[in-house]
This record gives C-alpha cells, structure tokens and sequence, in this order.
C-alpha cells in the first residue's frame, strides 16, 4: 500500500511519532518538514515509485494525502 510506504519514508526522513502521521497530516504545519525536509522526502520518494515529480507539482503537495494520491496517479 502507497501509504504505508510513504508513511515509513516520513519516519525515517522527518523523525515524527507515528501516530501524527495521517492522510490529513500537513507536512510542514504538522509534521515539521522544512523546505529541506521536502526536497529530501521528494527525491526519495522519486527513487522508491520510480516516478518524476515536478518542482511546480512538489510545491502543490501539501498534506500526505496529496502526496499519496500523486504518487498513485503517476504510477497508473
């Protein structure tokens, strides 16, 4: 499942208590990731899906619900 993957990836890169961790879940407001943060979890994102996300379509991503709602779309 795209979730759980992401969700272990923000674990790893952010270092947040699991349970702060939803689909609503903002990752700057909530999760703390700074600009930096992002850009990480972005690339990182690229190499596990194997996808391209965009910089226009990483600034759009806001919560993780976006974020695993792109990452299931690309992969189609």
């Amino acid at each position: 499942m795209v979730f759980e993957r992401v969700k272990q990836m923000i674990l790893s890169e952010l270092k947040v208590e699991e349970s702060k961790i939803n689909l609503e879940a903002r990752l700057q407001e909530d999760l703390g990731a700074d600009s930096l943060d992002a850009v990480e979890l972005i690339m990182n994102i690229e190499d596990e899906f194997d996808i391209s996300i965009s910089d226009e379509a990483a600034q759009e991503i806001k919560t993780v619900g976006h974020l695993v709602s792109y990452i299931e779309q690309a992969k189609k």
